[in-house]
């Protein structure tokens, strides 16, 4: 896949978990890229009528909306696909940027399509768009510490070790999801990947 077509206006979601519980839990990495990313380009979310909150500018060049869905993770599709519709984005111009259990923390992968592996909030958004060809940001957070259930891990905090670098790697995942963006899956992998 090449660089998407710079007419057409691409969507970035952010998944997570509203509300300030859940802020610094290691689900929700998708929502402070969105941040991160909403910081470059000089604007500030604001309530929208599809169940999340946006914000429109550019990003890489592109025409980009920002979202972070207001649902709970599990959930999350159905505001996505309603931004999607009302901003006519198709699938194809889809990034959503999520946690992911089998990458070691802080790994950037990018990808379009695949499964979602066990991973709810992807599972959602799979389900309520009909079709997994959608663009990815994995940003890794690592396997549970001994039996510990997955659910319960990512549930909880980033550790005090993970914090100390989290800045820097959420920074360099804003990065991969504006080349994404700006260059297309295949160029931001070669960028991103080889690290």
């Amino acid at each position: 896949m090449s660089a998407p077509n710079d007419d057409a206006p691409m969507l970035v979601v952010g998944l997570g978990n509203p509300g300030p519980r859940y802020v610094a839990n290691r689900h929700n990495i998708g929502f402070l890229v969105a941040d991160e990313l909403a910081d470059r380009i000089g604007g500030r979310f604001k309530s929208h009528k599809g169940g999340a909150d946006v914000l429109e500018g550019r990003l890489g060049g592109r025409r980009v909306t920002l979202a972070k869905p207001r649902s709970y993770m599990n959930v999350s599709g159905g505001p996505v696909v309603g931004i999607a519709r009302f901003f006519k984005v198709p699938p194809e111009n889809l990034v959503v940027v999520h946690d992911e259990l089998d990458l070691p923390f802080g790994t950037v992968r990018l990808k379009l399509g695949g499964g979602e592996n066990g991973h709810n909030g992807l599972r959602s958004v799979t389900k309520s768009l009909g079709t997994r060809d959608y663009l990815r940001v994995r940003f890794g957070i690592g396997r549970p510490p001994g039996r510990m259930d997955p659910a319960d891990f990512v549930l909880r905090d980033f550790s005090a070790t993970e914090r100390r670098d989290l800045a820097l790697d959420i920074d360099r995942c804003a990065d991969a999801t504006e080349a994404l963006v700006a260059k297309g899956v295949e160029a931001a992998q070669n960028l991103f990947h080889t690290r």
